[in-house]
């Protein structure tokens, strides 16, 4: 493979790659996948992907946050750790935070409260937020939109599933809006007329790994080299080629993330 790519959101610290984790990240690398990040929702999670980000420099980096779903679970200083946590070498993004009213593992406000605390952390230290957004689309656009009254935004949407409107707000809000293997499956046909109208410079792509598995592999364990599988599907709906696509949105990372061009 000729060019290269940047799987933007994984989860390289779960279960499921314990066994192989050498293995998965060596397949990445061949495939073009050469920066993956792998992504925080838990003070332990957070600092298992530090460790990772150290292991396989230079292909891997880390997002630290602690996961709506998981606020509830939060002890009192896990915040404070967080706030330590993104000085580590090798974090480049905070979250991945947001609003999820599809599981009712705990209360909208304190996950906004959450929500809330990234977005300022953001702010503070100048990393992008990651956000995730499940069956909450109005809850999460109003709280961005409230909080870019305090200053321009520097975040992602990840796995971004919304609707056209929706990715027109993030868009004006200054958001960049990352797709997954969702893209690839034929019944979400709004999501690929959401992704075909997305500013070039405002797309990413990622795996979401181990999860969301793209087509071909739907249904098995996903992992950071079939990024590729999600990148070839959006260049097709938007009738680019797939190397310029590739360096596109290998370009949007690299800016979002503060990597150099020599890097």
């Amino acid at each position: 493979m000729s060019f290269h790519l940047v799987d933007t959101h994984c989860h390289l610290d779960e279960e499921s790659f314990g066994i192989d984790r050498d293995d998965v990240v060596a397949r990445a690398v061949s495939a073009g996948v050469t920066r993956m990040v792998t992504i925080g929702t838990t003070v332990a999670s957070s600092r298992a992907a530090i460790a990772l980000a150290k292991s396989y420099a230079p292909h891997v980096f880390a997002a630290v946050g602690i996961h709506p779903n998981y606020v509830a679970q939060a002890a009192d200083d896990d915040w404070d750790r967080i706030r330590e946590l993104v000085r580590e070498p090798g974090v480049v993004a905070i979250g991945e935070t947001g609003l999820d009213r599809y599981w009712d593992h705990t209360p909208l406000a304190a996950q906004q409260d959450f929500f809330d605390r990234h977005l300022t952390l953001s702010r503070e230290t100048g990393l992008p937020f990651i956000v995730h957004c499940r069956d909450a689309e109005t809850e999460t656009v109003a709280q961005l939109v409230a909080t870019s009254k305090l200053g321009a935004l520097n975040g992602l949407m990840h796995s971004f599933a919304g609707s056209l409107e929706t990715a027109r707000i993030c868009l004006e809000l200054g958001l960049y809006l990352s797709f997954s293997g969702m893209v690839t499956f034929k019944k979400s046909a709004t999501l690929r007329e959401v992704v075909a109208t997305v500013p070039a410079d405002r797309l990413l792509v990622e795996t979401d790994a181990p999860y969301l598995a793209p087509s071909p592999h739907r249904g098995k364990r996903n992992e950071p080299g079939y990024t590729r599988h999600t990148l070839a599907c959006i260049a097709d709906l938007r009738g680019e080629p797939v190397e310029q696509l590739a360096r596109q949105t290998t370009e949007n990372a690299r800016r979002l993330f503060g990597w150099t061009i020599a890097e």
